[in-house]
């Protein structure tokens, strides 16, 4: 075995990529959180349709039905986006776990030497495309979130018109 692969040195050159790994599975954590967000908050505009639908004494009906299709419609594209990530981030680690095992052929077999590094390489190609998703989908979910506020400011505002008018004193007819 050549004196590069021996020992300390070897079990060092396989724990460097642990490092990554760890990050990977942060992000995996993460974002596997991200999505069951979206999944509980469709099941509650989902609740909130089927009330919408049966309900026949709800204000602005038609504004709500519009602004909860909007919400499911951006959860969809948001979940998409996830799953993508989700689906890079668990393909980095397993680069870099494959990475890891490598450092350690390479000690038998050193003709695959550059092994190692081209796996450490497409794993972290493969982490950057999982957080660039994850950057569109936080810039998507900040979107949403504005428009919500707007729609909540939009439905406060139509609350108070209808106050306003419900408290005007009637006039007689001349």
């Amino acid at each position: 075995m050549p004196e590069r692969y021996s020992g300390l040195a070897l079990l060092s050159a396989m724990i460097t990529p642990a490092v990554l790994i760890s990050a990977c599975g942060t992000l995996i954590f993460s974002t596997s959180n991200r999505l069951a967000r979206i999944v509980d908050r469709v099941r509650e505009l989902g609740r909130l349709l089927q009330q919408l639908a049966t309900s026949e004494e709800v204000e602005f009906k038609e504004e709500r039905w519009q602004e909860f299709e909007r919400q499911l419609s951006s959860h969809a594209v948001r979940t998409q986006l996830i799953q993508r990530a989700l689906t890079s981030f668990y393909a980095a680690l397993g680069a870099f776990v494959a990475t890891t095992m490598a450092i350690g052929i390479v000690a038998v077999i050193p003709r695959i030497g550059w092994l190692p590094s081209a796996l450490g390489i497409a794993g972290t190609l493969v982490l950057f495309h999982g957080c660039v998703i994850l950057i569109a989908e936080a810039r998507m979910a900040l979107r949403s979130v504005t428009e919500e506020m707007a729609f909540a400011l939009k439905l406060s505002e139509l609350y108070r018109r209808g106050n306003e008018i419900r408290r005007e004193p009637r006039r007689p007819d001349s």
